[in-house]
């Protein structure tokens, strides 16, 4: 497969670059860039909303996790789809009509300049983890395309992403994520309907074994999540960034709900997958391949093309929306300056760094995203959802806001990455498991504390 992969692999590249310069005409301002002239239509938001949310932690991530504790690993993209259908119900018109342009933006709004910087750090450097995790994904899955390693074919690959995002900004990036979309659905539906159809005996055994809870995956797992990952689908930057060039607010309130819907459709169907290889493939069948790549080395070649390159368009469609939105933040929130030259450098700088991290190859996509979540979640979500629902409303006392954030943000690194430190000085394994959860009920008993009187 390796000549094959490596020829459609060119041209798919050559078609992204060319969708970026065919745009650079179209981009006549600063909103035209960042947010796409906000004027995209309902389908184009679903489409580029399910094309940023499906990525390499949602495919590769899922099938893994899947394999490893049975059916309940649906549950990160459940939470996900339930986190859009809740945005849908309670937000997504709320923050279309205040008009930001970003997250931070929105902060800004509301709150004032001290919210916008804050949200803007935590987002610019937890999501260059984020991007190098997608970058991390991108390069295990050609290596295993090619049969092997190619630092080359990667790096090129990498270098074309940044470059097609940095010519055509978010206009491009919702073009491609539209292609990269249909590839991706096509390409996970085959792969299902081969394994069960023609791929062994054990239909009847994974259908019993279905079930929402079990040793591996308890109540307390299920609270965190559904806090941690359905929290950043309620109101994360990426998915945020989709309200932000929809039309008006009806279109973005319709993109997340019907976004929501096929989630959920998807994550079942991914899931699925999982469970086949599950029940049919033993660890020493799979070796070091990932849940994924097994499926992809016993598919006819034609099929495991299709899904290669499908869990490429996932990954990329990501890997985009993460390094424009993140490149638009640095300039618009934290410089403070509408340049599109100047996101433009910032995609360029974010993309290199983060290809760096990842050629270092430190993490997987799952503990790098996981990360990210458990800093952005408890120390934004509650804040900024409250803030907005006072937004007009009631005025918020700015430095209490800013110490939710920060206070949030704390116990969600202590609980991430110095977890070892905390347990070697004698703090509880109990504590220590709902660290996260605690942040997030700080951050909102102090954000609730923050409205004030009347406006």
């Amino acid at each position: 497969m390796n000549h094959i992969f490596a020829a459609a692999l060119g041209l798919y590249l050559i078609l992204f670059i060319a969708i970026g310069i065919l745009d650079i005409r179209n981009i006549r301002s600063f909103t035209d860039y960042s947010v796409a002239g906000k004027k995209q239509t309902s389908l184009s938001v679903i489409m580029t909303l399910l094309a940023t949310v499906i990525g390499a932690s949602t495919t590769i991530g899922i099938t893994t996790t899947v394999y490893s504790i049975g059916f309940p690993g649906i549950w990160w993209l459940a939470f996900g789809a339930i986190g859009l259908i809740l945005q849908s119900l309670f937000l997504s018109e709320r923050v279309r009509s205040i008009g930001a342009d970003t997250l931070p933006d929105l902060a800004a709004k509301i709150v004032g300049r001290r919210a916008e910087i804050i949200i803007s750090l935590i987002i610019v450097i937890s999501w260059v983890g984020v991007i190098a995790g997608q970058l991390v994904a991108m390069n295990s899955l050609i290596t295993f395309a090619l049969g092997k390693s190619s630092r080359l074919i990667f790096v090129i690959t990498s270098i074309i992403v940044i470059a097609y995002t940095a010519i055509g900004g978010q206009m491009s990036v919702v073009k491609t994520d539209k292609v990269q979309l249909i590839i991706i659905l096509i390409g996970v539906t085959v792969c299902m309907g081969y394994l069960y159809i023609t791929g062994g005996d054990n239909n009847a055994d994974i259908i019993r074994n279905i079930e929402l809870l079990n040793d591996d995956y308890r109540v307390s797992n299920m609270f965190t999540q559904f806090f941690v990952i359905g929290g950043v689908y309620f109101l994360g930057p990426d998915i945020m960034s989709r309200n932000f060039i929809s039309k008006d607010g009806r279109t973005a309130k319709r993109a997340a709900l019907v976004s929501g819907i096929v989630l959920l459709g998807f994550s079942v169907v991914i899931t699925m997958i999982g469970m086949w290889i599950r029940y049919n493939v033993t660890p020493d069948q799979m070796g070091d391949m990932g849940a994924l790549m097994y499926a992809i080395s016993i598919m006819p070649k034609w099929a495991a093309i299709l899904l290669v390159f499908g869990l490429l368009s996932a990954i990329l469609s990501s890997t985009d929306t993460c390094i424009i939105n993140a490149s638009s933040i640095f300039v618009k929130d934290i410089l403070k300056k509408e340049s599109v030259t100047g996101v433009r450098i910032t995609v360029i700088v974010i993309g290199i760094i983060s290809l760096m991290l990842a050629a270092l190859g430190q993490g997987d996509i799952m503990s790098l995203l996981t990360g990210a979540y458990s800093i952005y979640t408890p120390g934004v979500i509650f804040p900024l959802m409250i803030a907005i629902f006072a937004f007009n409303k009631r005025k918020i006392n700015t430095g209490i806001w800013i110490g939710a954030v920060i206070s949030g943000g704390m116990f969600g690194i202590a609980g991430t990455y110095f977890g070892s430190v905390l347990t070697n000085i004698g703090v509880s394994e109990p504590f220590m498991q709902y660290l996260t959860l605690i942040g997030m009920g700080l951050s909102l008993a102090l954000a609730l504390i923050s409205v004030r009187e009347v406006v």
